[in-house]
């Protein structure tokens, strides 16, 4: 096995043995004559007996719906398939179940960034979610219209997504570092009912007031009816005392918005009535980047999010009740409804709304430590950012509870996946998984009994019929393709907002090969049934019809000494020029000279090839992100394409200042060039 893929963790065979995993299988093979023991085995097996698996983890589940007598799924072609018709469920009673098992047990650990703790029991959790909901029901909110939030992660947020589900309404949500604009891209679009927001937010130890951006919020929300406001100025259920009363909130002149205090909504439990809805009924809506125009709405069924999260939860992470999960995550970014959808397991989840390193590198660490995690879930810069600052986080911490951390969003870098078992725990089980917001799920990555090698995806998940094709559709193993997804999985998108026709769905994952979804990454499939994840497929870099992700070229430089952080895009340009920039955010106290320029080209040269070598190498004030953590390398691209700079959709970006940096040196560039 070559170096880069050397086995960091072998699971124990007993625990292995002992996986859920393993004891589905066992039953599938008692029922279907399924294989047994090897995972890849298994896996065609399921791709093989798609039908049957999917109504087969249901019950292994314990899933709590009505069936129905139709079949598993209608229709032939992916875009068209339709799961479980005639069946009924509801998301949030799959979850609450979990209040008759566990009581008065935490359900939800909330932290916060001034190290204020809550805890809702289950049997708390069940009784502010039938309240809220049983409000909503009061404001006439009925299965099919919607509820959005401008919230950041707590355990409100959680109870406000449960009630909205149980009522069969469709939930959204933003972080609340989104401004109007921002919010307005997204929420004008699926008409809210009702919006909840915050008084405040505590981050990197500013307070920041938001009460004042609502009357804002309203003007462009003219669908919304009802306010909820959720008070911590004064501490979480302060109430009244907080000093900012939801009576004082402001509403746009001739609207009359009831404002209520989200407090005093839950002060008195009820018991929830779930409103079990047809299967593909909408259950949230999430959205696209929106990095080339306004974001588009991706709706999710509760059936399919319910299914996917207990395949997913009990197959390929082996939770369990009274696991505790913690992830890292903002709420606009689809991983919090993943950090949600472990409750379905019965799993206590910690929330966080403070800043990730709040205090220094340590801060993630604290919180896993502090509250026993056993499970932590983080966008892969959080653990690259700790390791490049040199930070040991198992020199102050215990890590004994830990068993598992699913990094995602982006390939975590060779080096990280090192630092993690030399400077967090040599017995973690680390995983990289990729999926996405496009399925709320994910489509490879881990599993309970396989080694984990660095760089590497384990697999593809069981019922999931994942494969690496090149450009004529042949699939490939040991070389660089398409990813993409030859059979229908119920958490596929139920439909895009304001897409009657379905065209923007068609065009958005069937475009290139029709009837099989591609979902714009570029991967390397091996014999073993691993994956390496080299970045999206689009932001390919292609020199001379050799074809590079980009993440291979930025790890390397990212490595170099007085490298804090790069991006490298390719572009084609008129005229049939191909223009190879490489942008690099110096280390501080350091600047971007010949010195470091020749390293880096070395560094390129040694480690990956002289094809790759960037034709200029570009000092930059930081690299430009998504609000979720994901490099904006396509809107700069097309700028230089071409495009309009009008096209790239600023409040997209975590940082706007940085990114129109980025817009005015690509306009400049594209003005300068001969060829154009």
């Amino acid at each position: 096995m070559p170096e880069s893929s050397a086995v960091l963790w072998r699971p124990d065979p007993a625990a292995a043995d002992a996986s859920q995993m393993r004891e589905f299988q066992r039953l599938m093979g008692e029922r279907h004559d399924a294989p047994q023991g090897d995972y890849q085995e298994f896996w065609r097996w399921t791709i093989a007996n798609l039908d049957v698996f999917w109504e087969e983890i249901i019950a292994f589940a314990g899933v709590v719906w009505e069936r129905g007598d139709g079949p598993v799924r209608e229709g032939d072609t992916m875009p068209d398939v339709r799961w479980f018709p005639g069946a009924r469920i509801n998301y949030a009673e799959n979850i609450l179940r979990w209040s008759a098992e566990r009581g008065d047990e935490p359900a939800i650990i909330g932290r916060h960034e001034d190290d204020r703790r809550e805890v809702l029991t289950w049997n708390q959790l069940r009784g502010q979610v039938g309240a809220l909901a049983a409000r909503l029901r009061e404001w006439g909110v009925q299965p099919g219209d919607t509820v959005a939030a401008v919230l950041p992660n707590l355990p409100q947020t959680a109870v406000a997504l449960l009630a909205a589900a149980s009522v069969g309404a469709v939930w959204s949500v933003v972080n609340t570092d989104f401004g109007v604009r921002g919010i307005a891209d997204r929420f004008a679009q699926i008409e809210p009912k009702v919006l909840f927001t915050a008084d405040s937010v505590l981050f990197n130890g500013k307070h920041v007031p938001l009460t004042e951006a609502v009357p804002g919020i309203l003007e462009v929300l003219p669908t919304v009816e009802r306010h909820v406001l959720i008070e911590q100025t004064g501490g979480i259920g302060a109430g009244a005392g907080t000093g900012h009363s939801s009576a004082q909130i402001a509403v746009p002149e001739g609207r009359e918005i009831p404002s209520k205090s989200f407090d005093d909504l839950v002060a008195s439990p009820e018991e929830p009535i779930f409103e079990r809805v047809e299967f593909s009924h909408p259950l949230w809506v999430l959205y696209s980047s929106g990095t080339t125009g306004k974001p588009k709405g991706i709706v999710h069924g509760h059936g399919g999010v319910t299914v996917e999260m207990n395949r997913a939860n009990i197959l390929q992470y082996d939770v369990r009740p009274g696991d505790i999960q913690y992830s890292a995550v903002a709420t606009t970014w689809v991983v919090w409804n993943l950090l949600i959808d472990a409750m379905s397991r019965g799993v206590t989840i910690v929330t966080y709304d403070g800043a990730p390193f709040a205090g220094g590198p340590h801060r993630q660490f604290e919180l896993l430590a502090s509250e026993r995690a056993t499970a932590f879930g983080t966008g892969a810069a959080v653990l690259s950012t700790a390791q490049r600052l040199g930070y040991s986080p198992r020199a102050d911490y215990d890590f004994s509870a830990l068993r598992s951390i699913l990094s995602t969003g982006s390939p975590l870098p060779d080096p990280t996946w090192d630092w993690v078992y030399e400077h967090m725990s040599p017995t973690v089980k680390l995983g990289s998984d990729s999926g996405g917001t496009d399925i709320a799920s994910g489509f490879i990555g881990s599993n309970p009994v396989d080694p984990v090698a660095r760089g590497h995806l384990q697999c593809a998940y069981l019922g999931i019929a994942a494969d690496s094709w090149d450009s004529r559709g042949n699939p490939v193993v040991g070389e660089l393709g398409e990813f993409v997804v030859t059979e229908p999985m119920p958490s596929m998108p139920v439909f895009f907002w304001n897409d009657p026709d379905g065209s923007r769905y068609r065009d958005a994952y069937f475009d290139a090969y029709p009837g099989v979804w591609r979902h714009g990454d570029w991967v390397t499939r091996h014999e073993d049934g691993s994956y390496v994840i080299h970045g999206r497929s689009d932001a390919t870099i292609n020199r001379g019809g050799i074809r590079m992700g980009s993440a291979d070229i930025t790890q390397i430089v990212d490595r170099v000494e007085g490298v804090a952080a790069s991006m490298v895009i390719g572009a084609e340009l008129t005229g049939g020029d191909y223009y190879m920039p490489l942008f690099v955010v110096p280390a501080p106290g350091t600047q971007v000279d010949d010195a470091l320029r020749e390293r880096i080209v070395a560094a390129i040269r040694s480690e990956l090839s002289p094809r790759y070598v960037p034709d200029e190498i570009i000092e930059a004030p930081g690299v430009p992100l998504t609000r979720t953590g994901k490099l904006l390398e396509l809107p700069i691209k097309r700028v230089l394409q071409g495009a309009q700079p009008t096209t790239v959709n600023r409040d997209a970006a975590a940082d706007e200042a940085i990114l129109e940096w980025y817009v005015d040196f690509a306009q400049t560039r594209r003005a300068d060039s001969p060829a154009d």
